[in-house]
């Protein structure tokens, strides 16, 4: 058994496994859906099952579908450049060791801040801005590739500060699809897929609906750099294929343009890293597993959310799961999402 019905059966095995409650899925090439799915109830405990409206916590996804595209509009408009040093955003940004660093940086996980805080995290925007700005770094700048979530943060914050409006604003003005939001509406909100807080979040003990899973982005307001960002499967596939089209030549809305896209979507120089701008790119150990281009580009969230983008093949790949609501490991959805990926391999 291959392609779509294989695709079914490893979402299915998955529910079944309590690796997530539900998942909804998406395939498509540059100009339609060829198959979508929805497996599972909203919980574990309810039998309230999803559809391909359901709204999911993107979770990281945030930093490639709105925070990388925000990005993309300031590059487009000649407002800011790559090669930007973050010291001339921030002047808190002044100790020696970083005086280096770039938006491009921050972009591709290089700019020495470690992934997130030791300590408990601060509570308003300013105080993030300067423990991020003060923190030891971890390495030097570009010496390697760290996943940062703080890095990510303190680009949410220098995107709003180039475009004189929030991340959300200049999003919802790039992006208007109202399906793909940092504000889900109450009625929406209602039906979204739930999440539970993590042990060391103070809202623990509750579930969270139509609230951001992440406790940095809650404790900025549901909108930052990193996190926040909402949306159902159709939603996501649409921005997949405005991506797919740029990446394989055609232009679209700006900034969607095949020079950007390639510029975006290039892996990063930074010895052993696996990062572009924003996004991420294929190795065989990746999370889309072994039958993608070699020229792949992705990005998964913690939640159990994933895109992929493969402009050889004309083909996308989202995945969203509410993993976080009771589910499995991340190891468990990681073999979860190379499963699905190699399914669908040659779809």
């Amino acid at each position: 058994m291959a392609g779509p019905d294989a695709a079914h059966r490893v979402l299915v095995d998955a529910h079944d496994g309590h690796v997530f409650p539900s998942a909804t899925a998406e395939i498509g090439d540059s100009s339609a859906v060829i198959w979508n799915d929805a497996v599972g109830t909203r919980t574990f405990e309810t039998s309230t099952s999803v559809d391909l409206t359901t709204p999911y916590d993107l979770a990281s996804l945030t930093k490639v579908i709105a925070t990388t595209t925000v990005g993309m509009q300031l590059v487009h408009a000649g407002a800011m450049t790559l090669e930007a040093p973050l010291d001339g955003m921030f002047p808190e940004w002044s100790r020696a060791d970083r005086l280096a660093a770039t938006v491009r940086d921050l972009f591709e996980h290089a700019s020495g801040l470690p992934a997130r805080f030791v300590d408990a995290p601060p509570h308003t925007a300013r105080e993030f801005l300067h423990d991020i700005c003060s923190i030891e770094l971890e390495y030097k700048v570009r010496e390697r590739s760290v996943y940062s979530d703080l890095g990510f943060i303190l680009l949410g914050f220098g995107l709003e500060q180039i475009g004189n409006a929030s991340l959300a604003t200049q999003f919802e003005q790039v992006w208007s699809d109202r399906a793909l939001t940092f504000d889900l509406p109450a009625e929406a909100k209602q039906r979204a897929a739930p999440t539970i807080p993590l042990g060391d979040d103070p809202r623990r003990g509750r579930r969270l609906t139509g609230v951001v899973h992440d406790s940095y982005a809650a404790r900025l307001g549901g909108v930052a750099g990193h996190a926040g960002l909402f949306g159902d499967v159709g939603a996501v596939g649409r921005f997949a294929r405005t991506v797919l089209r740029a990446a394989r030549g055609s232009d679209g809305p700006p900034p969607f343009s095949p020079a950007l896209m390639t510029r975006f979507s290039e892996k990063s120089t930074v010895s052993g890293s696996s990062r572009a701008v924003g996004w991420d790119t294929m190795l065989s150990t990746s999370s889309c597993g072994t039958r993608m281009s070699a020229v792949a580009f992705g990005h998964v969230g913690y939640t159990g959310t994933s895109l992929w983008i493969d402009p050889p093949r004309d083909r996308y790949f989202v995945l969203l799961t509410n993993r976080a609501c009771g589910g499995g490991t991340l190891d468990a959805m990681r073999n979860v999402r190379r499963a699905f990926h190699d399914a669908l391999g040659d779809v």
